[in-house]
């Protein structure tokens, strides 16, 4: 009984964070009328314009503030925060460490700065500079950890260290040949926000992130074979292959969340080990319950880093303060072992 409680609420928690989401703000705006005008948009659209309802009782105001700013954002954030926590899930499954994600491993920091690269100096794809330096970063760091043919907890963390610090001298670079109108708005853009997000984020970020979680859900058996390590082998799992196509996965899935919402840090660490401590180490149901749990955390801190103060407060720094204390917590008990 106790384990359909929590179950119920790991499942809940990001409609409620939702919801919730969409009250707060400077503007306010009642709940019931939130609803009604959700539900309205949305027979509206599932019909082709065929069904509407009236909505002249309401403002204007209150559908452009919900339709046009509240209701991008939360999804942004939610897109973002269900492929964060799912990319730490993989990576602490693929290298069996607990207290590995794509912000540790330097994932975020290689995809960054190919953002950056794209965003002052190449009119490129910032989607896809993102995408090969995510996969330079996570090569260079595998690379770097592995010594006389194996990955040790501590020689990925280590090689991961010097990863981030190599793409964040680079990127520091960056921004100091960078034009001043150019530089404002990369420093604000690499601590985090939601800030521009708009349908065309929505729309840009929705389809590769759906698709790659949707990969990993799919195949998510494979990550409890490859917990075992190398004697993965012996089940007949081709494990070098296996830790490629995960890899790829992931570092592309965080490409394109750091090239439109910068670097948010600790998602990725945190969530799958909410739902590790409450449900066990099963990957079939570790992967969706950290979709879901990530998609509704993100949201809500970015409530907290919008609401707080009057002004914004960009969310790398929320999630890094929240995500400090329950780092440390986790290396005093699992002393880095998996």
């Amino acid at each position: 009984m106790k384990r359909e409680i929590i179950l119920s609420f790991f499942l809940l928690f990001p409609i409620f964070a939702f919801l919730l989401s969409l009250c707060i703000g400077v503007y306010k705006i009642p709940l019931l009328a939130i609803i009604k005008i959700i539900v309205a948009k949305t027979v509206e659209i599932a019909t082709f314009g065929k069904f509407s309802f009236d909505l002249n009782s309401y403002p204007t105001a209150y559908q452009t503030v919900l339709l046009q700013i509240r209701l991008p954002r939360i999804i942004t954030a939610m897109l973002v925060g269900s492929a964060l926590a799912i990319s730490g899930a993989v990576l602490q499954a693929t290298f069996r460490n607990p207290l590995v994600d794509s912000y540790i491993v330097g994932i975020s920091a290689g995809a960054a700065f190919g953002a950056a690269l794209a965003i002052g100096f190449f009119p490129a794809s910032i989607e896809l500079t993102a995408f090969i330096f995510a996969m330079i970063a996570m090569t260079l760091t595998y690379s770097l950890a592995k010594i006389k043919g194996r990955v040790t907890v501590i020689s990925l963390i280590l090689a991961g260290i010097i990863i981030n610090a190599f793409f964040s001298a680079l990127t520091s670079m960056l921004k100091f040949l960078m034009e001043h109108e150019k530089l404002a708005a990369v420093v604000y853009w690499l601590m985090g926000s939601f800030n521009g997000a708009d349908w065309n984020v929505v729309s840009r970020i929705a389809i590769p992130i759906i698709l790659g979680s949707l990969a990993i859900f799919l195949m998510r058996w494979h990550l409890n074979v490859l917990s075992m390590g190398e004697e993965a082998q012996i089940l007949g799992i081709d494990v070098g292959k296996m830790r490629l196509i995960y890899i790829s996965i992931v570092s592309f899935i965080t490409a394109i969340s750091v090239a439109h919402c910068g670097i948010i840090g600790w998602v990725g660490l945190i969530m799958p080990h909410i739902v590790r401590m409450a449900f066990g180490p099963d990957h079939k149901t570790l992967i969706p319950l950290s979709i879901a749990i990530g998609a509704g955390f993100m949201v809500l801190a970015d409530d907290v880093a919008r609401a707080l103060t009057t002004f914004e407060i960009p969310i790398g720094i929320v999630t890094t303060l929240l995500g400090i204390p329950f780092f440390v917590y986790l290396l005093r008990k699992t002393g880095g072992e998996w």
